[in-house]
């Protein structure tokens, strides 16, 4: 084994050390990590989008512990070690890459996608034959934009999905009619429970129109912030703070914004 990854799991070992460990450490499981595991995946997508690859390399190895850390309670129960989570990623991939490690051969990149799926389906049908329905192994912790669009892409290969754009552009206007009409009857569940919904179709819209829903409304929020943080910036140098300016003034410096590209 590589010579840091080693010192890696041994300082981790240590520190699980019952006696002479970290306390706090010591007292974590699966459950009490869950919320630093998302933390750090997404610090490690903040360090990419920023292209700060100090920081990336910084990032990914806060990843990696909590890789180790999961991996070392597992094996403290005798469950699994590091090195079988290592070897079960291995395998993954050589039979998810019948192209690259065997003699398949894959003439377009729809060809591929369709071969990883069923590789996908096959393996879920092998670990749970239970499980009968396609939309099986999409986790329900993910962001809920990225769950919605999984579980449409999922059903899409199944043949449930419009085949052509135009009828989904029809169906985010319906749900948005059925938006203002649930508004205009005052039932706050309804009114829920159709955003719910016209949320889901413009995921399906992302989708079709192969845009990740996840990274356009990310870059939207960074630019909605960027031209927000223009208007505070020109309200205090009038001296006012934003709450006395009237709405259509900082609907000209929002404006102003993006004709300068904010």
């Amino acid at each position: 084994m590589l010579k840091n990854t080693q010192n890696l799991l041994d300082i981790m070992a240590q520190l699980r050390h019952p006696e002479t460990g970290c306390a706090w450490d010591v007292k974590q499981d699966f459950a009490s990590l869950i919320p630093y595991v998302i933390e750090e995946a997404y610090e490690v997508v903040d360090a990419i989008e920023r292209e700060d690859l100090d920081d990336l390399r910084s990032e990914l190895g806060d990843l990696l512990l909590q890789v180790v850390f999961h991996s070392q309670i597992a094996n403290e129960r005798g469950l699994f070690s590091f090195e079988q989570v290592a070897e079960s990623i291995a395998d993954k991939l050589i039979r998810r890459h019948p192209h690259v490690f065997a003699d398949a051969v894959f003439e377009t990149d729809a060809e591929r996608h369709a071969a990883w799926e069923k590789s996908k389906v096959d393996e879920r049908k092998e670990k749970n034959p239970e499980s009968a329905s396609v939309l099986s192994g999409v986790a329900r912790s993910l962001p809920a934009l990225l769950e919605c669009e999984k579980t449409q892409d999922r059903a899409a290969q199944h043949g449930f999905d419009w085949k052509t754009v135009p009828p989904v552009f029809d169906k985010v206007l319906e749900e948005l009619d059925e938006v203002k009409e649930a508004w205009e009857s005052g039932n706050q569940a309804h009114i829920q429970e159709e955003i719910g919904d016209l949320l889901l179709v413009v995921v399906n819209l992302a989708r079709h129109l192969n845009v990740n829903p996840e990274i356009a409304l990310k870059q939207s929020t960074q630019k909605f912030s960027k031209r927000f943080h223009y208007i505070e910036k020109h309200v205090a140098a009038s001296g006012r703070v934003l709450k006395e300016c009237e709405l259509e003034e900082l609907d000209a410096l929002w404006n102003e914004a993006k004709r300068q590209k904010f």
